[in-house]
């Protein structure tokens, strides 16, 4: 479905162009060859890897995995994902420039370990300090406004607020808020973390969302491989959406076929 965007409708970021607005995780998934044939179904613009992996099966790390990731012949992202500290998460970040061979980086820095929260009160240096060294920062946040803009003002040409906490699958939490960045911010807007259904994916883009970011409600999913199509689907889907332009909520009922007049059975004689 990715392929029917015309290419004035691509996704951009930081100047680069992607047909797809699905972006896929790699982690957890039951075996390297169900990873493999849920990429070649999704068509993600990117993937996300991380240096510190924490993978369940061998696959998961080491050269098997990089050689997968190449032959997967699709743009990789790498994140900091792990990383609690902000100098942990600037060297680790450079770290993955240097391994990746890449520029891009989606910025984690985790303020709690339970609900694995950004750390709000350092993540806007964190992503300052990457841009001014060269980094095309994708910023995991949450939706807070005031939070968004003032990555905005350093440098972040797109951000990545969450809809719920990662891994729950709860879809989004906060409409409100989340409608409310639409609205305000100019800047590309990616919902990463928290999407458990493919309708979760196509609201948050009928919202006017420019992507998803997702990874358990795939690889955990019975089947990853239509689930990841279920997802790349829907996105494209809720995107169309937004450009055609839903209709208004009504409070009454509205008749579909217009009428004048008075049917001619219900005239009297």
């Amino acid at each position: 479905m990715n392929a029917n965007l015309s290419s004035d409708d691509a996704l951009v970021l930081y100047g680069q162009r992607f047909q797809s607005r699905l972006l896929l995780g790699t982690s957890r998934y039951p075996s390297p060859a169900v990873l493999e044939a849920a990429v070649a179904r999704a068509q993600p613009a990117m993937v996300t890897a991380s240096l510190r992996r924490q993978g369940s099966n061998a696959a998961e790390t080491g050269s098997d995995f990089w050689a997968l990731l190449k032959r997967l012949n699709v743009p990789v992202l790498p994140n900091t994902a792990g990383c609690m500290r902000l100098q942990e998460a600037i060297t680790t970040a450079q770290m993955a420039r240097e391994v990746f061979e890449t520029p891009w980086i989606k910025l984690e820095l985790i303020g709690d370990d339970y609900t694995l929260q950004p750390d709000t009160l350092n993540l806007v240096e964190a992503a300052s300090i990457l841009i001014k060294d060269g980094f095309q920062v994708l910023p995991y946040c949450t939706e807070d406004l005031v939070l968004c803009q003032r990555l905005v003002d350093v440098g972040c040409q797109a951000v990545m607020p969450w809809a719920a906490p990662i891994g729950t699958g709860r879809g989004p939490v906060n409409p409100y808020a989340m409608q409310t960045l639409r609205e305000r911010l100019d800047v590309p807007l990616i919902c990463d973390a928290g999407l458990g259904l493919p309708s979760h994916a196509c609201q948050v883009m009928e919202w006017g969302f420019d992507g998803v970011l997702l990874n358990t409600a795939v690889a955990l999913s019975q089947d990853p491989v239509a689930m990841a199509g279920a997802f790349a689907d829907a996105t494209a889907a809720g995107h169309a959406a937004f450009r055609a332009g839903a209709m208004q909520a009504q409070d009454m009922a509205q008749p579909s076929t217009p009428v004048l007049g008075t049917p001619f059975w219900h005239q009297s004689n």
